[in-house]
């Protein structure tokens, strides 16, 4: 996933709690959870770390630091999330290239749609069609790129860097 910048996260939260605070049966996203997916693999054998920590490493050092711009709000039936424009493209040349290497590795199947940049905000069980203001977001560029692990637990998944690298800065 691409990390956030310390700003942009502080604005979020700050956002999230004014705008879901009182949506019964919702969870909103904790600080250190908000991400932009790059690739979800879900359940592999921790035999197979090691080199998708390698192919996060090469991909990562390989791109250009993407910038995102506010976009929109959307939901799914179980997320609520903030979309992202790509500037020049960069962060999906960046999940694109992770992506192929980890088929390469035969860990991750791409889906169907095309990568969408997001940063999921709120989790429900009950989809809420909210319209919510847009947060005060300044474009952004994300220098980070991490390994997740994500743990299943009743309050929801957890959330554990496995490893931070830098996105090439080029």
């Amino acid at each position: 996933a691409l990390q956030l910048p310390a700003e942009t996260v502080e604005r979020l939260v700050a956002w999230g709690s004014d705008e879901f605070g009182s949506v019964p049966g919702a969870r909103i996203v904790p600080a250190g959870h908000l991400h932009v997916t790059l690739a979800f693999l879900g359940h592999r054998p921790v035999g197979e770390l090691e080199a998708i920590l390698r192919a996060l490493r090469e991909a990562a050092a390989d791109a250009e630091r993407p910038r995102l711009e506010l976009r929109g709000y959307r939901e799914t039936r179980s997320v609520a999330m903030l979309t992202f424009c790509d500037e020049d493209g960069r962060a999906e040349a960046l999940a694109d290239d992770l992506q192929a290497r980890l088929e390469a590795l035969g860990v991750y199947e791409r889906e169907r749609r095309r990568w969408l940049p997001h940063v999921t905000v709120l989790r429900f069980r009950e989809r809420p069609r909210l319209r919510p203001a847009l947060p005060e977001l300044e474009p952004f560029v994300s220098s980070d790129a991490a390994a997740y692990l994500s743990r299943l637990r009743p309050g929801g998944a957890q959330y554990e860097v496995l490893e931070a690298v830098p996105v090439g800065g080029r």
